[in-house]
């Protein structure tokens, strides 16, 4: 870690540089320092913030007190307790909104479902599950999707194979599912994953807002808002990626048709239920839209292709889960069809069993969006006996539930699909508050079957065709942002499967 990558610490360097020399490895630990709080141990770890969050859970408990610098209202309550999640998420629902430092921290998302409350996402959340509902979206979906693996990604990926390349299989990911989001929301296919890997401004503004967004988490609010102010620092990068997300979503909202108001189009459900809910004026349609289809892009986005990135490091390092999930696909869905490949439908992907418990596993230890922001509308007290006053702030680590031991058991760090399945081979089903990785509660994802269906179509595809190996030396490990994407990406190679 170098100064350069964090001008945060600069303010803060004298009383930081102090306490380091004086106190070494104590700064390791969320240890309460006079006038600057636990401040100074986050920001030394920033690089790696999950991990440093998780081993404090493991050594003192699964809920901290974590206290700022004095007068900077940064005290917050941070927890990977499943009790906690669950009254939090479910059982006490209703006071717990996202709340005003969410909308703060993360306002470049606007009025879309991430950021709404209450009344705005009930509308979000019931026009959203219509459209996932609708008739013709399921085949929609398949159409989309195995039209993007046969004209983008097999072909690119038999390119690399043939002529030996290394190349980022996440750039791969990222590109895909971009493609397929933009294509589901706004009726239009950028192309990003095509020959010569095109650069698109707005496919890589998404990678470019996560760290600014885990940043004013954990650095206080003054100083973030001098920068914003200034325009430098990661405030430029969110700025400069708000940019890029307005002009690239502005020039397409008007592109969708819906004749007769038949058939499957997302953004014109939208529009008609801004205007019968009268949700604000029409002067603000377009702003709504836009809000939406930003909101939709990065769950489509940034959690499928960081699932999948994830999927295939451990599937790299495991041969044995590689090759079960090969002969699965062969003899479970009898895709030896003379020889030749073919494209399942989405009900045929529900027979990919040890598949989707490599998916659940690997969600389990690599949640893509790793931590969640609550608030309560009233003083509460949690099941951990912590107590919470109206409108602070409640930090609840999704990546740390997946790797504790009082949850997961000794074997938590392990990568096993075998512990999702059965005896009798059917898959398990874990409650949210302890695999929370689509989020818990009411505010579960809508897009969960739509992702692990897409996921599965990707992840077969490629292996098999493929084995995959990675590139020796390569760093893997998670970025300091609020996505849990691979910091350099997933370098790695392919060699092809005989049939």
């Amino acid at each position: 870690m170098g100064l350069l990558d964090y001008p945060e610490l600069i303010l803060l360097i004298p009383l930081i540089a102090y306490i380091v020399t004086r106190r070494g490895k104590e700064i390791l630990t969320p240890t309460n320092w006079p006038v600057l709080g636990m401040l100074p141990g986050v920001l030394l770890n920033l690089h790696s913030p999950h991990e440093y969050l998780t081993q404090f859970f493991h050594d003192r408990g699964t809920t901290l007190e974590f206290k700022g610098p004095w007068l900077s209202g940064m005290n917050m309550v941070i927890t990977c307790d499943p009790a906690n999640i669950h009254h939090v998420f479910s059982r006490n629902f209703s006071n717990y909104p996202k709340g005003p430092e969410f909308r703060k921290i993360f306002n470049v998302l606007g009025d879309g479902i991430f950021g709404a409350d209450f009344g705005l996402w009930e509308v979000h959340r019931k026009t959203t599950l219509s459209q996932l509902s609708h008739a013709t979206f399921m085949a929609h979906l398949e159409a989309t999707v195995w039209g993007k693996v046969e004209a983008g990604l097999l072909p690119l990926l038999r390119g690399f194979c043939e002529r030996g390349d290394e190349f980022d299989l996440q750039d791969i990911f990222q590109r895909l599912t971009f493609d397929n989001i933009c294509k589901l929301v706004l009726d239009h296919d950028p192309c990003s994953l095509s020959p010569g890997l095109p650069h698109i401004p707005c496919e890589k503004a998404f990678s470019a807002v996560g760290e600014p967004l885990l940043y004013r988490h954990v650095i206080p609010e003054f100083i973030w808002r001098i920068q914003a102010r200034l325009n430098i620092g990661r405030e430029r990068m969110l700025a400069d990626a708000a940019h890029v997300f307005h002009e690239f979503i502005y020039s397409r909202i008007g592109l969708g048709s819906d004749e007769e108001g038949k058939g499957f189009n997302m953004l014109r459900a939208f529009e008609r239920m801004y205007l019968d809910k009268n949700l604000g004026p029409a002067a603000g349609l377009r702003d709504f839209l836009k809000d939406t289809s930003l909101n939709l892009m990065f769950a489509g986005r940034d959690t499928t292709s960081t699932a999948l990135t994830w999927l295939f490091w451990l599937v790299a390092q495991n041969p044995a889960t590689e090759k079960k999930i090969r002969e699965e696909i062969k003899i479970g869905l009898n895709q030896m069809n003379g020889n030749k490949w073919r494209y399942f439908t989405s009900q045929e992907s529900n027979k990919l069993r040890y598949l989707h418990g490599a998916l659940c596993e690997s969600l389990r230890l690599y949640p893509p969006v790793a931590m969640e922001h609550k608030a309560p509308l009233r003083p509460d007290v949690l099941p951990s006996g912590h107590y919470l006053e109206s409108n602070s702030r409640l930090i609840v680590s999704f990546y740390s539930v997946g790797r504790m031991e009082s949850v997961w058991g000794k074997d938590c760090l392990e990568f096993k699909p075998e512990r999702w399945i059965s005896e009798s081979g059917k898959i398990k089903h874990e409650p949210s508050y302890k695999f929370p990785a689509f989020n818990a509660g009411p505010r579960t994802c809508l897009g969960k079957e739509m992702a692990f269906i897409q996921m599965k179509m990707v992840a077969a595809a490629i292996i098999y065709h493929y084995h995959v190996e990675l590139v020796e030396g390569h760093p893997v490990y998670p970025r300091d942002s609020v996505i849990l994407q691979a910091k350099y990406g997933l370098k790695v190679r392919l060699s092809a499967v005989d049939s």
